[in-house]
């Protein structure tokens, strides 16, 4: 495990831990192709991060972290993803562990978490087998897309629970799914992360075999904590994730501004800033990214009111409960676009690697190949919507229905 400098004063409000992430912008920026080089973030980079108090934005007051909204959370991603888009990606993931935490018991987030900056990665899809034997589980499998999985301090896997090598079934017939978190030391990376973006977020396949789990590091997302309240629903860990695309777009919105400041049409000698298209592109990039923030931090706002309100899960209108899944995968969608009209407004000059616009064009289209960016996100709430079956139903916070092994994690 990762050894964590518990002396200082770690940053432990939204102000403090904002105002700690715009002060490492610079240096990100700065280290964006070391970073995608390494294929994963150099230790001294995540120890950077771990310093801004970003890996316990999950933690919730009741145990010593800042207690953040999703809406804070996904403010402080997005201006983290300005700096660096695998950076931001690889917080998003590690601040799950105080999301996790909320399903684990009181006395495991105690020992698992001596530090509230421990980072958490992995997959929750069922990809692996936890056979059943006494105190716990033997797991084995292999995952794919392992964010983070390069620097964490704890590894999470989603798994079906299996007794004498058969699934074991639910009370509603579905394979019972779990998720075990094992040390770092238990898992073999896998080492196959050769990606056209977000190449720095060490996204790599990772293997587990017959390793002992303890009963207590596991959970299942159907037993919170806390039986009501924001952070008792499965869909927590996916609410802060349109941080990451947003930021993206819009430090590409803020570069394309710049260079059409200074730019002029050689064929002409005019100002860039006199271009009709110009004006055009960035004036309609503008009012859709400003449009695409606004409907992610409204469905964030109501969810959180609403469930912090004491209004059950179970009882949210249909409306409700496809507002945060509809906004995040038109989050995703739309920076893409936004980026894609950029990229073409600058031409040629987007094309070569020391262009930032590369970069954040191959990590917006790497990104939203993730699951909360693909269709069956919206076929998922269309028939929720209409009494049909969600091909995705976790994004609806569903559980008594099967649960995708491919994509259902970064």
């Amino acid at each position: 495990m990762t050894a964590v400098n518990t002396c200082r004063a770690a940053p432990n409000t939204g102000s403090e831990i904002m105002a700690a992430v715009r002060a490492i912008l610079p240096e990100l920026r700065a280290r964006s192709a070391e970073i995608e080089e390494c294929r994963r973030l150099p230790d001294d980079v995540v120890e950077l991060l771990r310093g801004t108090g970003v890996f316990r934005m999950g933690f919730a007051g009741d145990l010593g972290g800042p207690g953040l909204t999703s809406t804070q959370q996904t403010r402080v991603l997005e201006v983290l993803a300005t700096g660096n888009a695998s950076a931001a990606w690889c917080a998003m993931v590690g601040m799950d562990s105080g999301l996790f935490a909320e399903y684990l018991s009181p006395q495991a987030v105690r020992d698992m978490f001596p530090s509230l900056d421990l980072i958490t990665a992995g997959m929750l899809a069922a990809a692996g087998r936890a056979e059943r034997v006494p105190g716990g589980y033997r797991l084995s499998g292999r995952w794919s897309f392992g964010s983070g999985v390069t620097h964490a301090d704890w590894v999470t896997a989603g798994a079906h629970v299996c007794v004498n090598g058969e699934k074991e079934l639910s009370a509603d017939g579905q394979p019972s799914w779990r998720v075990l978190m094992v040390r770092p030391d238990e898992v073999r990376l896998v080492g196959n992360w050769n990606s056209t973006g977000l190449a720095g977020s060490g996204s790599t396949d990772y293997e587990i075999t017959d390793v002992f789990v303890p009963e207590e590091h596991t959970f299942s997302f159907a037993q919170a904590r806390n039986s009501a309240g924001p952070l008792s629903t499965p869909d927590l860990q996916m609410r802060k994730m349109p941080g990451v695309p947003l930021g993206i777009a819009t430090a590409a919105l803020d570069h394309a501004r710049e260079v059409v400041r200074i730019k002029v049409i050689r064929a002409t000698g005019m100002p860039f800033t006199q271009d009709y298209r110009a004006q055009v592109v960035i004036g309609e990039c503008a009012a859709d990214l400003a449009v695409i923030r606004h409907a992610v931090y409204l469905s964030l706002d109501d969810r959180w009111d609403l469930l912090a309100a004491g209004t059950a899960f179970e009882d949210l209108t249909p409306d409700q409960r496809v507002a945060t899944m509809l906004a995040r995968a038109n989050a995703f969608r739309g920076a893409r676009s936004v980026v894609r009209r950029l990229y073409d407004l600058l031409t040629t000059s987007s094309v070569y690697r020391s262009s930032p616009m590369d970069g954040w064009l191959r990590d917006i289209e790497t990104m939203c190949q993730h699951t909360v960016a693909q269709d069956q996100i919206v076929q998922s709430a269309g028939a929720f919507l209409v009494g049909g079956t969600p091909s995705f139903p976790l994004a609806l916070g569903i559980l008594d229905q099967p649960v995708a092994t491919g994509g259902a994690r970064r």
